[in-house]
């Protein structure tokens, strides 16, 4: 019968445990490739969804040019819903001067826009616009220079066209009627003032305006 020594036994019996921490390696370093593998999958597939919900704006920022020639700073904020539809926040504060009257104060203009035609994309194509509007002013007749806090509160609907470049540039026009009604903060003062303009009852709001989504 053969005989084995020592040393013999000892270099069989250590042979098998190198060889399962080899493939223990191995298969540790598979695993943890497929999990680094699915990680980077993850993280790629996260800023794809992130990069094409970035490449269609859905806000805009715009002010009114053509109010700086009657001293009136305007800006509104636009957000979109859908492609169909968004909402629209304007303000605005004057120090015009008016048919012999100085007006000085704020508006506010809240607007829901519903869009038609165009290229079927957010904030671009034309619409209508049901709005509404909340003005606080100080009057001054500046013939016998008499002063008056007034207020007034109306709506209306415009209907309009807005196009949006994929540079971000957005033009808008617009036009339409409104209704306002007007409050004297002191009715003895109402007198003192003929208030034109769409300023009380019937009137026209019209506007251009230039801004840039994001």
């Amino acid at each position: 019968m053969p005989t084995q020594s020592f040393g013999e036994k000892t270099m069989q019996q250590s042979t098998v445990p190198a060889s399962q921490h080899k493939f223990a390696n191995q298969k540790q370093i598979t695993t943890n490739q497929r999990s680094m593998k699915n990680y980077l999958f993850v993280i790629a597939l996260f800023l794809t969804t992130f990069a094409s919900a970035q490449t269609t704006p859905k806000n805009a920022l715009k002010f009114n040019p053509l109010s700086l020639l009657v001293m009136t700073g305007n800006v509104s904020y636009e957000r979109s819903l859908s492609n169909n539809l968004s909402v629209q926040l304007g303000g605005f504060y004057s120090g015009a001067g008016l048919e012999g009257h100085k007006y000085e104060g704020f508006g506010i203009v809240p607007e829901v826009r519903f869009y038609f035609g165009g290229q079927r994309k957010p904030l671009n194509g034309g619409y209508i616009a049901p709005f509404g509007r909340y003005q606080n002013l100080s009057i001054t007749n500046k013939e016998i220079s008499n002063k008056a806090d007034i207020t007034t509160l109306g709506g209306g609907a415009v209907a309009g066209y807005q196009k949006r470049w994929e540079s971000g540039f957005v033009l808008n026009v617009f036009a339409g009627p409104s209704f306002n009604r007007l409050t004297f903060r002191n009715d003895n003062q109402e007198d003192d003032f003929d208030l034109k303009s769409g300023m009380n009852g019937f009137g026209l709001r019209t506007g251009l305006t230039l801004g840039s989504s994001f």
